[in-house]
């Protein structure tokens, strides 16, 4: 009979002992779940992370330019004429600088100038003219496409 008792008390304690063992698995729905709502996050954010100067740009029957490995560098003049570079408004005098800095840590030396369409076209050719005079001529004017055509 203390055999039997024996018996049962060693079953009883091996089962409490697998009970309280540590876990060896790893749950891996939350961290699935998460990434889910990320990549929809950034996804969603991802056209909204582009220069964020608001400009009417004025409709061309050009051609796209093909895009490039890295993100473009962009000089914006909007409706009130100040100069910026990327979202951030440069000085005319700091201008030549910050463009000769930024491209020397950059693959490609291309330029792509974005201006409002009411700009007066003699404040655009200003600005071509200072980049072009410091040895910046990799320049490509960015428009709308859809514009008329032109003898034809």
């Amino acid at each position: 009979m203390a055999q039997v008792v024996r018996r049962i008390a060693r079953g009883r304690g091996a089962r409490g002992r697998r009970r309280n063992a540590p876990m060896a698995e790893i749950n891996v729905t939350p961290f699935v779940d998460v990434m889910l709502v990320l990549l929809i996050i950034f996804m969603v954010a991802a056209p909204l992370l582009t220069v964020g100067v608001p400009l009417e740009l004025p409709r061309t029957a050009a051609q796209a330019v093909p895009t490039e490995p890295e993100e473009p560098l962009v000089v914006s003049i909007p409706v009130e004429g100040d100069i910026r570079v990327m979202d951030s408004a440069v000085a005319e005098s700091e201008l030549i600088a910050r463009l000769g800095a930024v491209l020397a840590e950059r693959q490609s030396q291309r330029i792509f100038l974005r201006a409002d369409g009411s700009i007066p076209y003699a404040r655009v050719v200003q600005v071509m003219g200072a980049l072009n005079a410091a040895g910046l001529t990799d320049l490509v004017l960015v428009t709308e496409t859809g514009g008329p055509r032109m003898g034809g």
